[in-house]
């Protein structure tokens, strides 16, 4: 049988222009109120203005009489665009078509849309858009609504339309459908201000407030509608928000995970092999504890690897401060931050491996260990530990949390999976604003911005006999310090390296690698580039005629640190987002970055408002860097004090981050503490 070809555009615009009558029919059926009465003078006095609206509370307000104001509405670039088009043009107002912020592909043309808007609004019309962005969370105001009121230096007007009988749909916004032959309800809230030199304090203010107007204006108009609000109100996200059910992409990952458990042997056989596992201890991946649970009250605390893991450690050591009844279980995944774990825990606390996100390996870990609370860190999500532990009813906190751009983007992409997860922590403590709102936006309930416990960390110990030793074998020798390198980078300053002695004789640079097991491997990357180097894992001290010094040992940053008065702050020249260049900071060293600085993109903001660091992007900006700086001692005088005084300006992460986790320890009789 011949099918018959939609021709989809041709049925938006017929269902478009069906849409806007029924709308005209809805007004000329109601008995219109409005607040203020004269809504069309009201109009006038204020243009040009933003209109602000929530999500699937717009269907009557271009109905609406405007006094003659030309109105421009932002709609995103999606199929439907067409029949809003229609809508929009039967009531006389212009489509702007885009959303988002313009700077990813995916943004539905963000870049053009705000463009468009600030022509509009400078041409003395107004603009209308929704606050809050698809797919939600619904009745959050986002950034962009504020950013457009700070360039255009045009006021947001928040508006609401209700009636008395409607129809809500079960959507993220709860879409609503007005109905006819009750009272329409318009109203338009106070005029609200963004100034042009807002910084993201005072932005995130400005957005807090049209997010209370908004919320004001619509809960009025249902008011005056005589309405209850009840149906067209989406589900709370704030911290008395029910977790959100799981859904079929959470089930179908436990299922696949499930059948998952013969890949897993045989994918840990080949890290074992690496030498990336504790053959020893390998029993642990699978939930099964080496050591039996102490009595009293246990708090779980899951670090991934030895950045996370020297940031966690302090934090225990506040919480052991206040709580000395408490004992701590400490898992990480890696052989490197186990090292670390052994020699830094409490003589009372617990190291083993976090188990593999398989159901039983999880259902075991948890059956014998029983935590009273579960405290993850960073971006360690994991969903069937996650989902798991808040089967038990184990309190869990999400701490010095971040996520990259990049992260962000998938968790929206699969919110199905992200919301469940994330509404299932008690708290979540972000390392800023930023992330504080993208955690919000996952379904996150109780979010705040602590700020960054890297920052409070301790310097890492020096040795001082080592740092004895090696300035008796350096001499008078001057050192750069390049820390905690990646695959990549290692040829990048083997080229500075060899730039560098043309003006600096005698220079030694110390190079720890990230993975001290790579040492092999870079000393012959660097001697394919005639380079003289000797490795401290083979017993040897930097000598005369040694070029590069690979300190591939573990533990030991600190004593590099105290040698050199600048270290290169790996993993920023190749896109891994930077390592933390607050330990370099804490030993007096002045920072280099590569430009790749997203994981630390506080610290290095304030580090570079105050001059106390310096950006390079090949061998020869890291050269030349060097070279200007190394025998300038009162420039580095200088950029060592303001790196100081800009790592106080961020600190005060732990102390906020040990006030926020008390309440969730039970009390020395086992109960609760009410929040």
């Amino acid at each position: 049988m011949a099918r018959f070809p939609i021709d989809k555009a041709r049925l938006n615009r017929f269902a478009g222009r069906f849409l806007a009558r029924y709308v005209d029919f809805v007004y000329r059926t109601s008995r219109v109120v409005s607040e203020p009465a004269d809504l069309c003078a009201y109009v006038r006095a204020h243009s040009p203005f933003i209109l602000a609206m929530w999500h699937g509370q717009f269907l009557m307000l271009p109905r609406v009489e405007r006094g003659g104001v030309r109105v421009h509405s932002m709609v995103a670039r999606h199929g439907d665009a067409e029949l809003i088009g229609q809508v929009l043009e039967h009531f006389g107002m212009d489509m702007i078509r885009g959303a988002g912020a313009g700077t990813r592909r995916r943004n539905r043309g963000g870049a053009y849309a705000l463009r468009a808007a600030l022509r509009a609004l400078a041409n003395g019309d107004c603009v209308a858009m929704t606050a809050d962005v698809p797919p939600g969370p619904a009745r959050v105001a986002g950034l962009g609504i504020v950013t457009l009121a700070r360039l255009s230096g045009c006021p947001i007007i928040p508006a609401a339309a209700a009636t008395t009988r409607y129809k809500a749909f079960d959507t993220w916004s709860r879409m609503t459908l007005n109905l006819p032959f009750g009272t329409l309800a318009v109203v338009l809230g106070e005029p609200i201000h963004v100034d042009r030199d807002d910084d993201e304090e005072r932005l995130e203010k400005a957005r807090l407030k049209v997010q209370d107007a908004l919320n004001t204006v619509t809960a009025r108009a249902y008011d005056l509608a005589g309405a209850d609000p009840t149906r067209a109100t989406p589900p709370p996200v704030g911290r008395d928000a029910p977790p959100i059910p799981p859904g079929v992409l959470y089930k179908s990952y436990r299922v696949l995970t499930g059948l998952a458990q013969p890949a897993a042997s045989l994918w840990l056989d080949a890290r074992t092999r690496r030498g990336k596992e504790d053959r020893a201890r390998r029993s642990e991946r699978f939930g099964q504890a080496s050591i039996a649970r102490p009595d009293g009250c246990l708090v779980w605390v899951h670090a991934a690897s030895v950045g996370e893991t020297n940031a966690i450690l302090p934090l225990l050591a506040a919480l052991r401060a206040r709580r000395p009844d408490v004992r701590f279980l400490l898992t990480t995944g890696t052989l490197t931050s186990a090292a670390i774990a052994s020699t830094r825990l409490g003589p009372n606390d617990i190291h083993q491996y976090v188990p593999l996100d398989l159901p039983k390996a999880v259902q075991g870990f948890l059956d014998h260990w029983r935590p009273q609370l579960a405290i993850f860190t960073e971006s360690e999500i994991w969903p069937n530990l996650i989902m798991e532990t808040s089967a038990r009813s184990i309190p869990m906190a999400l701490v010095n949390a971040r996520m990259s751009s990049r992260s962000y983007a998938r968790w929206r992409r699969w919110s199905g999976l992200a919301k469940p997860m994330f509404s299932r922590f008690d708290i979540v403590l972000a390392q800023n604003e930023k992330l504080a709102r993208q955690f919000g936006n996952l379904g996150a309930r109780n979010v705040f911005a602590a700020g960054n416990l890297k920052i409070d960390a301790p310097a890492p110990a020096a040795n001082p006999v080592e740092v004895r030793r090696l300035r008796e074998a350096l001499g008078e020798r001057p050192c750069l310090v390049a820390a905690s390198t990646h695959e990549g980078e290692e040829e990048i300053i083997g080229l500075a390296h060899k730039v560098l002695c043309q003006k600096v004789a005698s220079l030694c640079t110390i190079l720890v690698p990230r993975h001290p097991d790579r040492g092999g491997r870079i000393a012959e990357v660097l001697r394919e580039q005639g380079l003289e180097v000797s490795r401290r894992s083979l017993g040897a001290v930097p000598e005369q005629h040694t070029d590069v010094y690979i300190a591939d040992t573990l533990g030991e940053l600190g004593t590099f640190y105290s040698l050199a008065p600048l270290a290169f702050i790996g993993g920023s020249l190749v896109p891994r987002g930077g390592q933390n260049p607050v330990e370099a900071i804490r030993h007096g060293a002045v920072v280099l970055t590569g430009p790749y600085w997203a994981n630390f993109v506080d610290a290095y903001r304030a580090l570079f408002r105050r001059r106390a660091a310096l950006q390079v992007h090949s061998a020869e900006s890291l050269a030349r860097a060097v070279g200007s700086l190394i025998n300038d001692e009162v420039e580095l005088a200088r950029m060592r004090a303001s790196a100081q005084a800009a790592l106080e300006e961020l600190s005060g992460a732990l102390d906020r981050t040990v006030e926020a986790l008390l309440p969730l320890l039970p009390d020395k009789e086992g109960l609760r503490r009410a929040s």
